[in-house]
Protein backbone atom coordinates (compact mmCIF):
# COMPACT_ATOMS: atom_id res chain seq x y z
CA UNK A 1 0.00 0.00 0.00
CA UNK A 2 1.11 3.59 -0.56
CA UNK A 3 2.01 5.72 1.78
CA UNK A 4 -1.20 8.52 0.75
CA UNK A 5 -3.59 5.67 1.12
CA UNK A 6 -4.76 4.95 4.18
CA UNK A 7 -2.64 1.76 6.02
CA UNK A 8 -4.76 -1.41 6.47
CA UNK A 9 -4.11 -2.48 10.11
CA UNK A 10 -4.56 -6.14 10.25
CA UNK A 11 -5.84 -6.62 13.75
CA UNK A 12 -8.42 -3.66 13.97
CA UNK A 13 -9.12 -5.06 10.57
CA UNK A 14 -9.74 -8.74 12.50
CA UNK A 15 -11.86 -7.38 15.10
CA UNK A 16 -14.10 -6.03 12.58
CA UNK A 17 -14.31 -9.60 10.51
CA UNK A 18 -15.40 -10.87 14.20
CA UNK A 19 -18.18 -8.04 14.71
CA UNK A 20 -18.69 -8.59 11.19
CA UNK A 21 -19.59 -4.21 10.86
CA UNK A 22 -21.02 -3.21 7.87
CA UNK A 23 -19.48 -0.48 8.53
CA UNK A 24 -16.53 -1.39 6.96
CA UNK A 25 -17.91 -3.63 4.26
CA UNK A 26 -15.81 -2.80 0.73
CA UNK A 27 -13.18 -0.95 2.66
CA UNK A 28 -11.27 -4.53 2.79
CA UNK A 29 -11.37 -8.02 2.11
CA UNK A 30 -10.17 -10.76 3.53
CA UNK A 31 -8.23 -13.53 1.77
CA UNK A 32 -8.23 -16.87 4.10
CA UNK A 33 -4.91 -18.70 3.69
CA UNK A 34 -6.46 -22.25 4.74
CA UNK A 35 -9.51 -22.23 1.88
CA UNK A 36 -8.24 -19.87 -0.94
CA UNK A 37 -11.11 -17.78 -0.23
CA UNK A 38 -11.31 -13.99 -0.02
CA UNK A 39 -14.70 -12.36 1.97
CA UNK A 40 -16.30 -9.09 2.34
CA UNK A 41 -15.90 -7.98 6.34
CA UNK A 42 -19.98 -9.17 6.26
CA UNK A 43 -19.65 -12.82 5.88
CA UNK A 44 -21.88 -14.99 8.06
CA UNK A 45 -19.18 -18.15 7.21
CA UNK A 46 -17.80 -18.66 10.84
CA UNK A 47 -14.83 -16.44 11.57
CA UNK A 48 -11.46 -18.00 10.75
CA UNK A 49 -8.11 -17.94 12.94
CA UNK A 50 -6.58 -14.61 12.65
CA UNK A 51 -3.26 -16.18 11.41
CA UNK A 52 -4.75 -17.96 8.52
CA UNK A 53 -6.05 -13.92 7.12
CA UNK A 54 -4.23 -12.12 4.93
CA UNK A 55 -6.17 -8.41 4.24
CA UNK A 56 -6.70 -6.43 0.97
CA UNK A 57 -7.94 -3.00 0.28
CA UNK A 58 -9.22 -4.06 -2.72
CA UNK A 59 -10.73 -7.25 -4.47
CA UNK A 60 -8.04 -7.39 -7.47
CA UNK A 61 -5.46 -7.46 -4.67
CA UNK A 62 -6.99 -10.57 -3.51
CA UNK A 63 -7.38 -11.93 -6.72
CA UNK A 64 -3.94 -10.94 -7.78
CA UNK A 65 -2.72 -13.16 -4.90
CA UNK A 66 -4.65 -16.57 -5.60
CA UNK A 67 -7.70 -16.05 -3.41
CA UNK A 68 -11.20 -17.16 -5.45
CA UNK A 69 -13.97 -14.77 -4.14
CA UNK A 70 -16.33 -16.02 -1.78
CA UNK A 71 -19.73 -17.51 -2.96
CA UNK A 72 -21.39 -17.10 -0.04
CA UNK A 73 -21.06 -13.14 1.09
CA UNK A 74 -20.14 -12.67 -3.13
CA UNK A 75 -17.62 -9.60 -2.57
CA UNK A 76 -19.31 -8.24 -6.14
CA UNK A 77 -21.69 -6.82 -3.57
CA UNK A 78 -20.30 -4.89 -1.63
CA UNK A 79 -20.29 -1.36 -1.92
CA UNK A 80 -16.87 -0.19 -3.55
CA UNK A 81 -13.88 1.54 -1.49
CA UNK A 82 -13.03 5.41 -2.68
CA UNK A 83 -10.72 7.50 -0.76
CA UNK A 84 -10.00 10.86 -1.59
CA UNK A 85 -6.97 12.97 -1.78
CA UNK A 86 -6.28 16.68 -2.65
CA UNK A 87 -2.25 16.79 -2.06
CA UNK A 88 -0.85 14.23 -3.78
CA UNK A 89 -1.23 14.57 -7.50
CA UNK A 90 -0.17 10.48 -8.39
CA UNK A 91 -2.92 9.96 -5.91
CA UNK A 92 -5.82 12.00 -7.55
CA UNK A 93 -4.47 10.42 -11.21
CA UNK A 94 -4.50 6.69 -9.98
CA UNK A 95 -8.12 7.21 -8.35
CA UNK A 96 -9.55 8.96 -11.66
CA UNK A 97 -8.19 5.81 -13.37
CA UNK A 98 -9.93 3.58 -11.14
CA UNK A 99 -13.20 5.76 -11.09
CA UNK A 100 -12.38 5.14 -15.45
CA UNK A 101 -12.23 1.37 -15.38
CA UNK A 102 -15.15 1.34 -12.77
CA UNK A 103 -17.65 3.14 -15.52
CA UNK A 104 -18.63 0.90 -18.16
CA UNK A 105 -20.58 4.38 -19.83
CA UNK A 106 -17.12 5.94 -19.88
CA UNK A 107 -16.14 3.51 -22.46
CA UNK A 108 -19.13 3.56 -24.68
CA UNK A 109 -17.24 4.47 -28.01
CA UNK A 110 -14.12 1.88 -27.46
CA UNK A 111 -13.38 -1.23 -25.25
CA UNK A 112 -11.34 0.09 -22.25
CA UNK A 113 -7.56 -0.89 -22.08
CA UNK A 114 -4.38 0.77 -20.60
CA UNK A 115 -3.63 2.14 -23.41
CA UNK A 116 -6.94 4.41 -24.04
CA UNK A 117 -6.66 4.63 -20.42
CA UNK A 118 -3.37 6.14 -20.18
CA UNK A 119 -4.64 8.60 -22.85
CA UNK A 120 -7.53 9.51 -21.45
CA UNK A 121 -5.48 10.44 -18.41
CA UNK A 122 -3.02 12.04 -20.28
CA UNK A 123 0.17 10.30 -19.33
CA UNK A 124 2.24 7.48 -20.34
CA UNK A 125 1.37 3.86 -20.29
CA UNK A 126 4.50 3.46 -18.23
CA UNK A 127 4.09 6.13 -16.15
CA UNK A 128 -0.25 4.97 -15.54
CA UNK A 129 1.14 1.25 -14.40
CA UNK A 130 3.50 2.44 -12.45
CA UNK A 131 1.33 5.15 -10.13
CA UNK A 132 -1.66 2.75 -10.47
CA UNK A 133 0.27 -0.75 -8.93
CA UNK A 134 1.36 2.28 -6.38
CA UNK A 135 -1.40 3.26 -4.91
CA UNK A 136 -3.81 0.69 -6.00
CA UNK A 137 -1.52 -2.69 -5.77
CA UNK A 138 -2.35 -3.80 -9.15
CA UNK A 139 -1.91 -2.88 -12.56
CA UNK A 140 -4.80 -1.31 -14.67
CA UNK A 141 -5.37 -4.72 -16.81
CA UNK A 142 -5.58 -7.10 -13.60
CA UNK A 143 -8.08 -4.10 -11.56
CA UNK A 144 -9.95 -4.64 -14.77
CA UNK A 145 -10.08 -8.02 -15.33
CA UNK A 146 -10.99 -7.84 -11.71
CA UNK A 147 -14.19 -6.00 -12.26
CA UNK A 148 -15.31 -7.68 -15.60
CA UNK A 149 -15.17 -11.36 -13.73
CA UNK A 150 -17.45 -9.92 -10.21
CA UNK A 151 -19.95 -7.97 -13.01
CA UNK A 152 -20.05 -11.74 -14.58
CA UNK A 153 -20.36 -13.21 -11.70
CA UNK A 154 -22.71 -11.34 -9.81
CA UNK A 155 -24.75 -11.63 -13.60
CA UNK A 156 -24.61 -15.44 -13.48
CA UNK A 157 -25.84 -16.09 -9.95
CA UNK A 158 -28.96 -13.66 -10.25
CA UNK A 159 -30.11 -13.46 -13.64
CA UNK A 160 -31.11 -16.54 -16.24
CA UNK A 161 -29.09 -14.42 -18.84
CA UNK A 162 -27.38 -17.11 -21.25
CA UNK A 163 -23.69 -17.22 -20.74
CA UNK A 164 -22.60 -15.52 -24.06
CA UNK A 165 -24.95 -12.91 -23.00
CA UNK A 166 -22.85 -12.48 -19.70
CA UNK A 167 -19.47 -12.21 -21.24
CA UNK A 168 -20.57 -9.84 -23.84
CA UNK A 169 -22.30 -7.83 -20.84
CA UNK A 170 -19.43 -7.57 -18.92
CA UNK A 171 -17.23 -6.47 -21.51
CA UNK A 172 -15.44 -9.81 -22.55
CA UNK A 173 -14.46 -9.87 -26.54
CA UNK A 174 -15.47 -13.61 -26.45
CA UNK A 175 -16.80 -16.78 -24.83
CA UNK A 176 -13.97 -18.13 -25.40
CA UNK A 177 -11.56 -15.69 -23.16
CA UNK A 178 -14.87 -15.25 -20.50
CA UNK A 179 -14.33 -19.02 -20.39
CA UNK A 180 -10.17 -19.20 -19.89
CA UNK A 181 -10.53 -15.92 -17.47
CA UNK A 182 -13.14 -17.62 -15.44
CA UNK A 183 -11.67 -21.00 -14.74
CA UNK A 184 -8.03 -19.30 -14.51
CA UNK A 185 -9.24 -17.02 -11.82
CA UNK A 186 -12.01 -19.08 -9.88
CA UNK A 187 -10.93 -22.62 -10.70
CA UNK A 188 -14.33 -23.70 -12.55
CA UNK A 189 -16.09 -22.48 -15.41
CA UNK A 190 -18.95 -20.31 -15.38
CA UNK A 191 -21.96 -23.35 -16.24
CA UNK A 192 -20.75 -24.56 -13.05
CA UNK A 193 -19.91 -21.81 -10.87
CA UNK A 194 -24.52 -20.70 -11.72
CA UNK A 195 -25.00 -24.12 -10.81
CA UNK A 196 -23.65 -23.47 -7.45
CA UNK A 197 -24.64 -20.03 -6.94
CA UNK A 198 -27.71 -19.06 -8.47
CA UNK A 199 -30.66 -19.00 -6.39
CA UNK A 200 -33.77 -19.43 -8.65
CA UNK A 201 -36.22 -18.01 -6.02
CA UNK A 202 -34.74 -14.96 -6.98
CA UNK A 203 -32.92 -15.47 -9.96
CA UNK A 204 -33.54 -11.33 -11.25
CA UNK A 205 -33.26 -9.63 -7.95
CA UNK A 206 -29.91 -8.37 -7.53
CA UNK A 207 -28.52 -7.36 -4.05
CA UNK A 208 -26.56 -4.24 -3.60
CA UNK A 209 -24.49 -3.32 -0.60
CA UNK A 210 -23.70 -0.08 0.89
CA UNK A 211 -22.05 1.07 4.23
CA UNK A 212 -24.41 2.13 7.29
CA UNK A 213 -25.61 4.80 8.89
CA UNK A 214 -27.73 5.42 5.80
CA UNK A 215 -30.79 7.55 6.08
CA UNK A 216 -33.33 5.90 3.64
CA UNK A 217 -36.17 8.13 4.90
CA UNK A 218 -33.83 11.23 3.66
CA UNK A 219 -32.99 9.48 0.81
CA UNK A 220 -36.57 8.61 -0.87
CA UNK A 221 -37.75 11.54 0.72
CA UNK A 222 -35.73 13.34 -1.83
CA UNK A 223 -36.71 11.42 -4.82
CA UNK A 224 -40.21 11.79 -3.27
CA UNK A 225 -41.12 15.37 -3.54
CA UNK A 226 -39.31 15.30 -6.95
CA UNK A 227 -41.34 12.42 -9.14
CA UNK A 228 -42.84 12.85 -12.03
CA UNK A 229 -45.94 10.92 -12.38
CA UNK A 230 -45.94 7.98 -15.02
CA UNK A 231 -42.58 8.15 -14.69
CA UNK A 232 -41.63 7.51 -10.85
CA UNK A 233 -43.19 6.57 -7.76
CA UNK A 234 -42.04 6.35 -4.27
CA UNK A 235 -43.15 4.12 -1.38
CA UNK A 236 -42.10 4.01 2.28
CA UNK A 237 -38.95 1.64 1.36
CA UNK A 238 -39.40 1.50 -2.65
CA UNK A 239 -38.77 3.50 -5.34
CA UNK A 240 -40.13 2.40 -8.86
CA UNK A 241 -39.36 3.95 -12.07
CA UNK A 242 -38.68 3.38 -16.00
CA UNK A 243 -36.08 4.01 -17.84
CA UNK A 244 -34.02 4.11 -21.24
CA UNK A 245 -30.60 3.10 -21.38
CA UNK A 246 -27.89 3.35 -24.34
CA UNK A 247 -25.37 1.00 -25.09
CA UNK A 248 -23.09 1.44 -28.19
CA UNK A 249 -26.23 1.93 -31.42
CA UNK A 250 -28.58 0.45 -29.20
CA UNK A 251 -31.05 1.45 -26.64
CA UNK A 252 -32.86 -0.71 -24.25
CA UNK A 253 -36.24 0.59 -22.50
CA UNK A 254 -37.70 -0.16 -19.55
CA UNK A 255 -38.35 -0.73 -15.78
CA UNK A 256 -36.77 -1.08 -12.41
CA UNK A 257 -37.85 -1.42 -8.87
CA UNK A 258 -35.65 -0.94 -5.71
CA UNK A 259 -36.27 -1.75 -2.22
CA UNK A 260 -34.65 -1.01 0.75
CA UNK A 261 -33.17 -3.40 3.35
CA UNK A 262 -31.89 -2.20 6.30
CA UNK A 263 -31.14 -5.36 8.13
CA UNK A 264 -28.81 -6.26 5.57
CA UNK A 265 -27.45 -3.13 5.02
CA UNK A 266 -28.87 -3.90 1.36
CA UNK A 267 -30.43 -2.82 -1.50
CA UNK A 268 -32.53 -4.80 -3.92
CA UNK A 269 -32.76 -4.70 -7.50
CA UNK A 270 -35.25 -5.93 -9.90
CA UNK A 271 -35.21 -4.55 -13.69
CA UNK A 272 -37.59 -5.71 -16.54
CA UNK A 273 -36.73 -8.30 -18.82
CA UNK A 274 -35.82 -5.81 -21.70
CA UNK A 275 -33.02 -4.24 -19.30
CA UNK A 276 -31.24 -7.81 -18.52
CA UNK A 277 -28.53 -7.01 -21.58
CA UNK A 278 -27.73 -3.62 -20.01
CA UNK A 279 -27.42 -4.73 -16.50
CA UNK A 280 -24.04 -4.24 -15.39
CA UNK A 281 -24.59 -0.52 -16.93
CA UNK A 282 -28.20 -0.21 -14.55
CA UNK A 283 -26.04 -1.77 -11.63
CA UNK A 284 -23.67 1.14 -11.86
CA UNK A 285 -26.35 3.93 -12.75
CA UNK A 286 -28.56 2.50 -9.17
CA UNK A 287 -25.40 2.31 -7.52
CA UNK A 288 -24.52 6.39 -7.98
CA UNK A 289 -28.26 7.53 -7.85
CA UNK A 290 -28.49 6.14 -3.90
CA UNK A 291 -24.73 6.70 -3.30
CA UNK A 292 -24.32 3.59 -2.51
CA UNK A 293 -20.67 3.43 -2.37
CA UNK A 294 -19.97 6.42 -0.09
CA UNK A 295 -17.89 6.45 2.78
CA UNK A 296 -19.47 7.64 5.91
CA UNK A 297 -16.50 7.20 8.07
CA UNK A 298 -14.24 8.98 6.16
CA UNK A 299 -17.34 11.81 5.11
CA UNK A 300 -18.30 12.37 8.67
CA UNK A 301 -15.10 12.14 9.84
CA UNK A 302 -14.52 15.78 8.36
CA UNK A 303 -18.02 17.00 8.73
CA UNK A 304 -19.70 15.86 11.79
CA UNK A 305 -18.23 18.59 13.99
CA UNK A 306 -20.66 20.97 11.79
CA UNK A 307 -23.36 18.67 10.98
CA UNK A 308 -23.35 16.40 13.63
CA UNK A 309 -27.06 15.31 12.82
CA UNK A 310 -26.65 14.80 9.32
CA UNK A 311 -24.27 11.61 9.63
CA UNK A 312 -26.45 9.25 7.52
CA UNK A 313 -26.88 11.17 4.76
CA UNK A 314 -26.09 10.81 1.27
CA UNK A 315 -26.30 12.74 -1.95
CA UNK A 316 -28.83 11.90 -4.26
CA UNK A 317 -27.54 11.02 -7.50
CA UNK A 318 -29.64 10.28 -10.88
CA UNK A 319 -30.18 7.10 -13.39
CA UNK A 320 -29.78 9.43 -15.97
CA UNK A 321 -27.26 12.68 -15.78
CA UNK A 322 -29.11 13.98 -19.19
CA UNK A 323 -32.41 13.82 -17.14
CA UNK A 324 -31.03 15.18 -14.30
CA UNK A 325 -29.78 18.64 -16.77
CA UNK A 326 -32.98 19.11 -17.87
CA UNK A 327 -34.76 18.71 -14.54
CA UNK A 328 -32.25 20.77 -13.19
CA UNK A 329 -32.89 23.66 -15.60
CA UNK A 330 -36.39 23.08 -15.00
CA UNK A 331 -35.80 24.01 -11.10
CA UNK A 332 -33.47 27.04 -12.04
CA UNK A 333 -35.54 30.14 -8.96
CA UNK A 334 -38.62 28.22 -8.59
CA UNK A 335 -39.62 26.07 -6.19
CA UNK A 336 -39.45 22.28 -6.05
CA UNK A 337 -43.12 21.66 -6.59
CA UNK A 338 -43.26 24.23 -9.56
CA UNK A 339 -40.51 22.27 -10.81
CA UNK A 340 -41.80 19.04 -10.77
CA UNK A 341 -44.90 20.60 -12.36
CA UNK A 342 -42.75 21.73 -15.28
CA UNK A 343 -41.27 17.70 -15.42
CA UNK A 344 -44.64 16.92 -15.64
CA UNK A 345 -46.00 18.87 -18.80
CA UNK A 346 -42.51 17.94 -20.49
CA UNK A 347 -43.28 14.22 -20.01
CA UNK A 348 -46.82 14.31 -21.00
CA UNK A 349 -45.93 16.93 -24.33
CA UNK A 350 -42.87 14.84 -25.52
CA UNK A 351 -42.62 11.57 -23.48
CA UNK A 352 -43.13 7.64 -25.07
CA UNK A 353 -46.01 5.47 -23.52
CA UNK A 354 -44.59 2.13 -21.74
CA UNK A 355 -46.31 -0.93 -20.63
CA UNK A 356 -44.90 -1.68 -17.82
CA UNK A 357 -46.64 -4.35 -14.73
CA UNK A 358 -45.98 -1.78 -12.38
CA UNK A 359 -49.32 0.73 -10.81
CA UNK A 360 -48.37 4.25 -12.06
CA UNK A 361 -45.17 3.56 -14.52
CA UNK A 362 -46.72 4.75 -18.01
CA UNK A 363 -44.24 6.90 -19.67
CA UNK A 364 -40.48 7.74 -20.54
CA UNK A 365 -38.59 10.76 -19.99
CA UNK A 366 -38.09 12.51 -23.36
CA UNK A 367 -34.87 11.29 -25.52
CA UNK A 368 -32.57 13.77 -26.24
CA UNK A 369 -33.07 13.43 -29.73
CA UNK A 370 -36.82 14.27 -29.36
CA UNK A 371 -36.11 17.51 -26.97
CA UNK A 372 -33.03 18.50 -29.31
CA UNK A 373 -35.80 19.24 -32.12
CA UNK A 374 -38.32 20.55 -30.02
CA UNK A 375 -39.28 24.06 -31.30
CA UNK A 376 -39.40 27.31 -28.83
CA UNK A 377 -43.25 27.39 -28.95
CA UNK A 378 -43.90 23.76 -27.91
CA UNK A 379 -41.93 24.37 -25.21
CA UNK A 380 -43.28 27.44 -23.89
CA UNK A 381 -46.94 26.24 -24.43
CA UNK A 382 -46.05 24.70 -21.30
CA UNK A 383 -45.08 27.26 -19.56
CA UNK A 384 -41.31 27.17 -19.16
CA UNK A 385 -39.58 30.83 -20.41
CA UNK A 386 -37.40 31.31 -23.49
CA UNK A 387 -34.18 31.58 -21.70
CA UNK A 388 -34.39 27.35 -20.18
CA UNK A 389 -36.31 26.83 -23.29
CA UNK A 390 -32.60 27.36 -24.81
CA UNK A 391 -30.50 25.29 -22.15
CA UNK A 392 -33.27 22.03 -22.64
CA UNK A 393 -32.36 22.03 -26.38
CA UNK A 394 -28.62 22.86 -25.78
CA UNK A 395 -28.34 20.26 -23.35
CA UNK A 396 -30.20 17.66 -25.65
CA UNK A 397 -28.50 18.63 -28.95
CA UNK A 398 -24.74 18.28 -27.09
CA UNK A 399 -25.88 15.04 -25.55
CA UNK A 400 -27.54 13.56 -28.75
CA UNK A 401 -24.91 14.42 -30.81
CA UNK A 402 -22.23 12.82 -28.12
CA UNK A 403 -20.43 16.13 -27.27
CA UNK A 404 -21.86 16.13 -23.53
CA UNK A 405 -21.61 13.03 -21.10
CA UNK A 406 -23.10 13.39 -18.20
CA UNK A 407 -22.04 10.49 -15.89
CA UNK A 408 -19.62 9.84 -12.84
CA UNK A 409 -16.80 8.73 -15.84
CA UNK A 410 -16.66 12.49 -17.18
CA UNK A 411 -13.64 14.62 -16.79
CA UNK A 412 -15.14 17.04 -13.79
CA UNK A 413 -13.74 20.21 -14.88
CA UNK A 414 -14.06 19.83 -18.77
CA UNK A 415 -18.07 18.73 -18.27
CA UNK A 416 -18.84 21.69 -16.12
CA UNK A 417 -16.93 24.35 -18.30
CA UNK A 418 -18.72 22.62 -21.58
CA UNK A 419 -22.04 23.10 -19.51
CA UNK A 420 -21.47 27.02 -18.63
CA UNK A 421 -21.03 27.29 -22.06
CA UNK A 422 -24.98 26.45 -22.96
CA UNK A 423 -26.85 29.13 -23.12
CA UNK A 424 -28.55 29.41 -19.40
CA UNK A 425 -26.45 27.00 -17.73
CA UNK A 426 -24.80 28.62 -15.16
CA UNK A 427 -22.45 28.21 -12.23
CA UNK A 428 -25.17 26.71 -10.30
CA UNK A 429 -26.63 24.45 -12.39
CA UNK A 430 -23.09 23.11 -13.21
CA UNK A 431 -22.40 22.42 -9.91
CA UNK A 432 -25.64 20.80 -9.10
CA UNK A 433 -24.83 18.50 -12.09
CA UNK A 434 -21.53 17.61 -11.08
CA UNK A 435 -22.90 16.72 -7.78
CA UNK A 436 -25.30 14.95 -8.80
CA UNK A 437 -24.77 13.05 -11.93
CA UNK A 438 -21.20 13.34 -12.46
CA UNK A 439 -21.27 12.10 -8.66
CA UNK A 440 -18.12 14.81 -7.48
CA UNK A 441 -18.06 14.53 -4.09
CA UNK A 442 -16.76 17.89 -3.77
CA UNK A 443 -19.23 20.21 -5.69
CA UNK A 444 -20.19 23.28 -4.58
CA UNK A 445 -22.80 25.07 -5.84
CA UNK A 446 -21.76 28.70 -3.99
CA UNK A 447 -24.49 30.29 -5.34
CA UNK A 448 -27.08 28.87 -3.73
CA UNK A 449 -29.92 30.70 -1.97
CA UNK A 450 -30.97 27.86 0.09
CA UNK A 451 -27.30 27.25 1.12
CA UNK A 452 -26.69 30.94 2.21
CA UNK A 453 -29.07 30.62 4.64
CA UNK A 454 -28.29 27.72 6.09
CA UNK A 455 -24.98 28.94 6.41
CA UNK A 456 -26.37 32.15 7.88
CA UNK A 457 -24.55 34.22 5.21
CA UNK A 458 -27.59 35.36 3.28
CA UNK A 459 -27.29 39.22 4.45
CA UNK A 460 -23.94 39.86 4.31
CA UNK A 461 -22.56 41.65 0.96
CA UNK A 462 -21.49 38.41 -1.30
CA UNK A 463 -22.91 35.36 0.34
CA UNK A 464 -21.20 33.34 -2.68
CA UNK A 465 -17.41 34.56 -1.62
CA UNK A 466 -18.70 33.81 2.42
CA UNK A 467 -20.34 30.66 1.43
CA UNK A 468 -17.08 29.50 -0.54
CA UNK A 469 -14.87 30.61 2.18
CA UNK A 470 -16.89 28.41 4.76
CA UNK A 471 -16.54 25.57 2.53
CA UNK A 472 -13.22 25.34 2.54
CA UNK A 473 -13.26 23.37 5.99
CA UNK A 474 -15.17 20.93 4.27
CA UNK A 475 -13.14 19.33 1.58
CA UNK A 476 -13.12 16.94 -0.39
CA UNK A 477 -16.43 16.18 0.61
CA UNK A 478 -18.97 19.50 0.09
CA UNK A 479 -21.33 17.58 -1.59
CA UNK A 480 -22.35 16.27 1.25
CA UNK A 481 -21.92 19.63 3.14
CA UNK A 482 -24.58 20.93 0.98
CA UNK A 483 -26.73 18.14 2.02
CA UNK A 484 -26.25 18.57 5.67
CA UNK A 485 -27.01 22.44 5.44
CA UNK A 486 -30.03 21.78 3.09
CA UNK A 487 -31.24 19.15 5.44
CA UNK A 488 -30.65 21.33 8.54
CA UNK A 489 -32.51 24.55 6.87
CA UNK A 490 -35.70 22.27 6.11
CA UNK A 491 -35.90 21.05 9.79
CA UNK A 492 -35.32 24.46 11.63
CA UNK A 493 -32.08 23.26 12.76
Amino acid sequence: MSSTEPPLHPDACYLALKARDARFDGSFFTGVTSTGIYCRPVCRVRTPRRENCRFFAHAAQAEGAGFRPCLRCRPELAPQGLRWSLQDASAVLAQQAARLLDEPEAWAEEAPSAEGLARRIGVSDRHLRRIFEEHVGVSPVQYLQTRRLLNAKQLLADTPLPITQVALASGFGSVRRFNAAFLAHYGLSPSALRRQGLDRSSACEVRLGYRPPYDVDAMLGFFRTRAIAGVETVGERQLARTLSVGSGDQRADGWLTVEFDEAECQLRLKVSESLLGVLPLVIRRVRAAFDLDADPHAINARLHGSFPLGDGLRVPGALSGYELAVRAVLGQQITVAAARTLAQRLVQRFGVPLATPVPGLTQLFPAPEVLAAAEGDALGQLGIVRQRQAAIVAIARATAEGRLHLHPGSDVTATTEALKELPGIGDWTAQYIAMRALRWPDAFPAGDVALHKALGVQQMRQPAREAEAASKAWKPWRSYAVVRAWSALSQGA
